[in-house]
């Protein structure tokens, strides 16, 4: 394997690191090795965390897969095989993953060698406290990785003080483009001037060159987040009207999400559904959102039918159990009323339905799951002000894109959006 010149750095660095860098430099790849490495030539207890499990899993396969591909012998068979959270090699290594939510009570208890914090400046300050005792009788090694994301945190911290012990590795998107072999090269500079024509220039510093800056602000804030994310996961029977929100996944993206709402006297919402399937086909959505409607029998079906979405909306709306129900909100257009075909179109600003969910939350009128999932996707979303324009934007939104879907069911009574009848 070709490796860049940091990503050599990132393989021989002794002690204390934190890698700061653009998406796409190959940052979990590398990361993925060292520890791969480090774990089958001496005998270690390594643990990789993230605040969301989903995005542990993602460094933890890779560093299993590298090891089946380098030294497939040294991987324990039997009992103990690999599981979804454990490897353990025949050197006594053991390596775990565990998501870490808004405390870090999920790590504590366990003695470790060596930590890898993927997506790190998304674990809560709370979290660390629970990290230092681990390493405490190990004198273990902390690795962090992450792109920024506004400028505090402990993530922040530890890449911008210049007396702690961290070794500092910095990686751009651009400059990582620019040493690529082809076809590599020209493919990942022709997204990355996609990219730029796409963002505002605030949000591509931050995701491609890696930098922390300021001007972005959080658009829902921990106050708002604590508050709201109090629904507890466990059976509930609505007792007013039930709506769906849908977000689906484009190609090589985040998943699809299906969250529904049950909406009391038309004043407040409550979460009682969310499902999060695996990667599969439209058919399988649009089958899958069939059966939940049969199982709730939602009032609306609010679908974004902007890009694969169409796949999903066109037979929704032909089917005769959605046709009346479903509902094409496309955040991607301006606010606009037009008529056509007997259809009545409005087609919504991508900040009317993110303001609709912060004026919920802020006024305790929704309650959400208390899930990490949900908090980190909430967490996620940004804001700027650019040229006088609201830009709204995030790098984990799929469960927000659902959720204010969802929650613009509180609209119903006086809105008609692509509504069928």
């Amino acid at each position: 394997m070709n490796l860049d010149d940091w990503q050599k750095e990132v393989l021989e660095t002794e002690g204390n690191l934190v890698l700061c860098s653009g998406r796409q430099v190959g940052k979990s790849t590398v990361i993925a090795i060292k520890a791969g490495e480090s774990a089958v030539k001496s005998k270690k207890t390594i643990m990789v965390i993230a605040h969301v499990e989903r995005q542990a899993l993602l460094l933890f396969e890779k560093i299993l897969s590298h090891i089946y591909e380098n030294y497939k012998n040294q991987i324990m068979k039997g009992r103990k095989k690999p599981t979804k959270h454990t490897i353990h090699l025949k050197n006594g290594s053991i390596i775990h993953c565990l998501p870490t939510g808004d405390s870090g009570y999920g790590i504590r208890g366990y003695t470790i060698n060596e930590l890898y914090a993927d997506e790190a400046h998304f674990i809560k300050e709370d979290v660390w406290a629970a990290v230092t005792p681990m390493l405490a009788t190990t004198g273990g090694t902390i690795n962090l990785l992450s792109t920024p994301f506004g400028t505090t945190g402990y993530f922040y911290r530890c890449f911008t003080d210049e007396n702690n012990n961290f070794t500092k590795i910095h990686v751009s998107t651009e400059a990582v483009a620019e040493k690529r072999e082809e076809p590599q090269k020209t493919h990942l500079v022709e997204f990355l001037k996609d990219e730029k024509d796409r963002m505002t220039k605030l949000q591509y510093q931050q995701e491609y060159l890696g930098l922390f800056v300021g001007g972005i602000q959080r658009f829902f804030s921990d106050a708002m987040i604590t508050n709201s994310c109090t629904q507890k996961v466990e059976p509930y029977i609505p007792v007013g009207d039930r709506f769906q929100g849908v977000d689906i996944a484009r190609m090589g993206g985040d998943e699809t999400v299906l969250v529904s709402l049950d909406r009391i006297d038309r004043d407040r919402l409550i979460q009682f559904d969310m499902e999060i399937p695996d990667g599969q086909l439209l058919t399988d959505t649009t089958r899958l959102i069939l059966h939940k409607d049969k199982l709730i029998n939602h009032k609306k079906i609010y679908i974004d039918d902007g890009g694969m979405g169409v796949g999903v909306y066109d037979p929704l709306l032909e089917h005769e159990q959605t046709k009346r129900k479903v509902v094409a909100i496309n955040n991607a257009k301006r606010s606009q009323d037009k008529i056509t075909d007997n259809q009545r179109v409005k087609a919504l600003l991508k900040e009317d339905l993110y303001n609709n969910l912060r004026v919920l939350m802020e006024s305790g009128k929704i309650k959400l799951f208390n899930l990490p999932e949900i908090k980190q996707s909430l967490r996620s979303i940004q804001y700027e002000i650019e040229n006088g324009k609201l830009r709204i934007y995030g790098n984990y939104t799929h469960i927000v894109e659902a959720i204010i879907r969802a929650a613009w069911c509180i609209k119903d009574k006086t809105l008609n959006i692509y509504y069928y009848s």
